[in-house]
């Protein structure tokens, strides 16, 4: 087994396994596992008390640390499940009129283009796909992309900050800018920018961004968030419509008490991000800039390791990716290959054809990629035993 980091024993991740999947599902910390448990305690102590009195104000607390640390007024959050359900809630939530479009681009997540794809023919409306090139030489070759579809009859651009399949950062303030000059509203696929990338979601000025908690931050599962600006609030309403809808309540948003309380749930995870934030925050002296620098470092080095020992060149430059780095493979590529690396080495890693299912014309049909995430409980050496098993079984 390649050397542990000091901060493995933090995380309850399997000690045999060499972890470098973060970006799917992240990993909470010991940590902030025992915060939940407490809340949990809490909860199921004095059920009544708990939902009736306690959450509320709860709630408002966690919310607030959340908002500082993505840079949101308080009133424009709220907590949704995960980012998927963000996307859902915007997208379903507004109305549109027969031959509008919706413009997103090849490199969206899937769950999430499947989501617009079925408001799209509910509505009778074209989904616009602006294909993003993957290799990508700098960003102003996504601005061109996105930019070029825009026609009179965008009325929304769901985009990423952080794509999942290619793991590159996207020019979100800039397109957010020149969208918003031409009348085009977005909505922002953050699932993974929070604790990847530093987050001014005031300043970005985008009508929806939804983010996962649970990714970078480390957060428990099910913790995610949806900011809306003030201007498009009224209609936004959560999947579920509960208790809320017909509150005679003055003393808080319709907003914050539609989507505070949507039935019956455990809220525990919500509660439980502000542990999240600032457990990792203590880990590094330089707080939240240093381990976004150093989880970014790492990937580069990742990065490098396996595409020197597989002789294949970097699709990107290093500014276009933060703490998750994808690598075109060589051709061809044994199906059983992630499997492969678990079964014989103990490496969890992802590899997926692009894209899966496939829309997108960017990478030549058939092949497949490798998806490298770091977090601080990775280390260098971890890569380099990625790489011998890859040359091995290639």
């Amino acid at each position: 087994m390649p050397p542990y980091s000091p901060f493995a024993p933090l995380w309850s991740l399997d000690p045999t396994v060499t972890y470098l999947n973060h970006g799917s599902f992240g990993a909470c910390p010991l940590a902030v596992q025992t915060v939940q448990q407490q809340f949990r305690s809490q909860l199921e102590r004095q059920p009544v008390r708990f939902m009736s009195y306690e959450l509320e104000p709860l709630l408002d607390q966690a919310r607030h640390a959340l908002a500082n640390f993505v840079g949101a007024d308080v009133g424009n959050l709220v907590f949704v499940p995960n980012a998927t359900t963000g996307v859902n809630t915007v997208l379903r939530s507004l109305t549109f009129q027969p031959g509008d479009e919706l413009l997103t681009i090849d490199h969206a997540y899937n769950a999430c283009r499947n989501a617009l794809d079925f408001v799209a023919a509910r509505s009778g409306l074209q989904v616009v796909v602006a294909p993003v090139p993957f290799p990508i030489a700098d960003s102003e070759q996504v601005l061109e992309a996105v930019l070029d579809r825009v026609s009179a009859k965008t009325r929304l651009a769901m985009l990423d900050h952080v794509t999942s399949q290619s793991g590159l950062i996207l020019p979100i303030q800039q397109l957010v800018q020149e969208l918003n000059q031409r009348g085009v509203d977005t909505l922002v696929d953050g699932a993974h920018a929070p604790g990847m990338v530093p987050l001014e979601l005031e300043r970005l000025g985008a009508a929806y961004y939804t983010g996962n908690c649970h990714k970078w931050l480390c957060a428990p599962k099910g913790a995610a968030f949806l900011y809306v600006r003030p201007d498009r609030q009224a209609p936004i309403r959560p999947l579920t419509i509960s208790h809320g809808a017909n509150s005679p309540r003055t003393d808080r948003s319709r907003f914050h008490l539609e989507f505070d309380w949507t039935g019956t749930n455990d809220p525990t995870a919500y509660l439980s991000v502000p542990a999240a934030l600032e457990f990792m925050q203590d880990l590094l002296p330089g707080g939240w800039t240093e381990v976004i620098e150093r989880n970014h470092q790492l990937v580069l080095q990742g990065r490098k390791l396996i595409g020197e020992a597989l002789d294949v060149p970097l699709p990107c430059p290093d500014s276009m990716i933060s703490s998750l780095a994808t690598i075109p493979l060589p051709a061809p590529v044994n199906p059983s290959l992630q499997t492969d690396l678990f079964d014989k080495f103990r490496i969890e890693v992802p590899i997926f054809p692009w894209t899966d299912p496939p829309r997108s014309q960017s990478v030549s049909s058939g092949e497949s990629l490798l998806r490298l995430s770091a977090q601080l409980y990775n280390t260098p050496e971890q890569y380099t035993a990625l790489s011998h098993a890859l040359t091995y079984l290639i």
